[in-house]
């Protein structure tokens, strides 16, 4: 069943269940309402009875013919007794005592009561004549209560199931109407799949639920895409990287076989190989690195990470590698709260991201030292990392988060090509930016911004 159908059914159920409780009360309230009123004429019946039987000689002959026509419209199976100080039926005689010692001297006590039998209704009321002290009482069957009762219960009968139509269809189209933006949205996801990773749904302006839904969707599809890229990335290059120096050792080992060398040739040529094998174990663990990334990316558990004891830490593991290469830490600002020191970030790959960028300013500084200086308030947070290195072409400023790229003036240095491209998805993953300026001779500064997590 649609939401739509389930709304509108459970709205058309509640309001059911609430217009049933207030028939029910209504129908308690006329029954209640008949009940007594009948009473009431049970009641007048009784004195009636007395004014024709024990005080008709107190009467002109006019008063009681008034009387008697008053006594001509019984009531249905209406039955009237006047029992005197004895109990005996008086004026109407039983064949067998209708009602109970015990009823008519309930009655002497109280001198009124009301009570039901069965279906039927009576009253017995006490009266005082100057022939004595008589009770007086009166039954019958309220045929016109159960037949206004009766109509009364199919007036809402009919009511209930012509508002419960009317309810439905008013809450299906009230519901159909609110889950518009939902429909649109499951639109908008249909046209949605592993080759158009990069398209969004409409978020709207809004701050209802459905803009929550739509803006985390927007995110997971942004870490699907990151995830894809990353995949795509390893397929692509891993044989194209890996192929290139096993077939260059490959070439060579034949090469050497094909006759006898001196000494120096298979020197030269161990040296080769042994130069081809270190660029292969490089690629390799960059493939790996890659592979461990994307790993990491698509089941990152994030965490309160603060992001001065993060460099902190980065400057002693540099300071614990080999050749110890020196990395010169600069705090210029920091905010009075300390709360706005953190960011929401996967410790490990925020790691990975930074040790990219420090080890490539490292590489292409020649292990020069290396600054890494932190300016944060409590709006944002800024990590500048700065070398001395052959620095950027302008042209390849914009080349160098593609994976497997490598400016000319950096290919004289090892690598390939993959470390700045997982920092930048790293950092673009837990809500960063990442900038460049560079001048080639002089040096690069990369800048990476983040908003504190509260």
């Amino acid at each position: 069943m649609k939401i739509k159908n389930r709304l509108a059914l459970n709205f058309t159920l509640l309001s059911s269940a609430m217009l049933l409780v207030i028939m029910g009360s209504m129908y308690l309230a006329f029954a209640d309402f008949f009940r007594t009123d009948f009473y009431g004429h049970l009641k007048d019946r009784a004195k009636v009875a007395a004014q024709l039987y024990l005080e008709a000689d107190e009467i002109s002959s006019d008063s009681l013919n008034h009387v008697r026509e008053r006594m001509l419209e019984q009531l249905p199976n209406e039955v009237i007794r006047v029992y005197n100080a004895n109990n005996i039926a008086s004026f109407i005689k039983d064949k067998e005592q209708y009602w109970s010692f015990n009823t008519i001297e309930e009655v002497r006590a109280k001198k009124y009561i009301s009570f039901r039998e069965g279906e039927r209704q009576t009253i017995g009321i006490y009266y005082h004549d100057n022939q004595g002290n008589f009770v007086i009482l009166a039954s019958a069957y309220d045929q016109q209560a159960k037949l206004r009762l009766s109509g009364i219960i199919r007036i809402m009968i009919i009511i209930l199931i012509v508002v419960n139509s009317v309810l439905f269809f008013i809450g299906r189209w009230f519901a159909k109407r609110s889950l518009m933006p939902i429909d649109g949205l499951i639109k908008q996801m249909k046209q949605i799949n592993a080759s158009s990773l990069h398209v969004r749904v409409d978020e709207g302006k809004g701050k209802d639920e459905i803009s929550a839904l739509a803006l985390n969707f927007n995110r997971l599809l942004g870490h699907l895409q990151n995830s894809f890229e990353l995949q795509q990335t390893f397929v692509a290059n891993a044989s194209h990287e890996l192929r290139t120096p096993v077939t260059s050792i490959i070439g060579e080992v034949e090469v050497a076989l094909n006759k006898q060398r001196s000494i120096v040739d298979y020197e030269q040529l161990l040296k080769s190989v042994l130069n081809d094998a270190g660029r292969l174990s490089d690629t390799i663990s960059s493939l790996m690195e890659l592979a461990q990334t994307d790993m990491e990316y698509t089941r990152a558990k994030l965490e309160p990470i603060q992001i001065d004891e993060q460099i902190w830490e980065l400057q002693h593991h540099w300071a614990m590698s080999a050749g110890h290469p020196q990395l010169q830490v600069q705090i210029d600002h920091l905010p009075d709260d300390q709360q706005a020191l953190f960011i929401n970030a996967n410790p490990t790959l925020l790691k990975i991201a930074f040790n990219n960028i420090i080890g490539n300013a490292f590489k292409f500084s020649r292990n020069q030292p290396v600054t890494c200086r932190l300016n944060a308030n409590e709006q944002s947070m800024v990590i500048t990392i700065i070398d001395k290195g052959v620095g950027i072409p302008a042209d390849d400023q914009e080349k160098i988060f593609t994976p497997f790229y490598r400016s000319a003036n950096g290919r004289i240095f090892d690598g390939n090509g993959v470390g700045l491209y997982v920092a930048f998805k790293i950092i673009q993953l837990f809500n960063g930016a990442i900038n460049i300026q560079s001048v080639v001779g002089q040096g690069t500064t990369f800048t990476i911004s983040f908003v504190p997590f509260f």
